[in-house]
């Protein structure tokens, strides 16, 4: 029920969506991980990527995204698959969210908003009728040749991975 609130505000709220289409090149960049740590999204060419962008670590909808791809990280990696969240956050709040969560994947900070910027999930946000901006939940699956698979926009947060590997936009 939770994950239904959370997918209704967030379709109605947004007011703008990735300009980025299936079969596109991924754009290329390069962050820090939660550990300060280069990650280039080109050390990945030749793995399948779940490339997910959330608004805010340890928030509701955030949260549970992240513990439901943590929940099925053994499947996902079994089908092949890197998993990669980016937020705006920075690398100590990163750091808390993995432990607090024992998440078994790399959290990217983005705090001077290029990557978002670039996939196109940074933009202006509407709730309670007021205007803000930030991150536009979205996940990109990105195949071994760096190619966009398969863009999520509405995101159903509680069961993302059955939208990732089975079928669902």
């Amino acid at each position: 029920m939770f994950s239904k609130l959370i997918r209704w505000f967030e379709r109605n709220t947004k007011t703008m969506e990735t300009h980025l289409k299936e079969g596109e090149k991924a754009p290329l960049f390069t962050l820090n991980n939660q550990d300060g740590k280069p990650v280039n999204l080109k050390d990945y060419l030749g793995k399948k990527v779940i490339l997910y962008f959330y608004p805010k670590d340890d928030t509701s909808g955030c949260t549970l995204e992240s513990c439901n791809l943590r929940d099925n990280y053994p499947k996902l990696k079994k089908s092949g698959y890197e998993v990669i969240g980016v937020s705006c956050d920075p690398e100590k709040s990163h750091i808390k969210f993995i432990k607090k969560f024992n998440l078994p994947f790399q959290l990217l900070a983005d705090t001077e908003k290029i990557v978002v910027n670039l996939y196109g999930v940074y933009g202006e946000k509407k709730m309670y009728g007021r205007a803000y901006m930030g991150i536009i939940r979205t996940t990109f699956v990105v195949d071994e040749k760096g190619k966009i698979e398969k863009i999520i926009r509405d995101v159903d947060t509680a069961n993302h991975t059955e939208q990732i590997i089975g079928g669902k936009k």
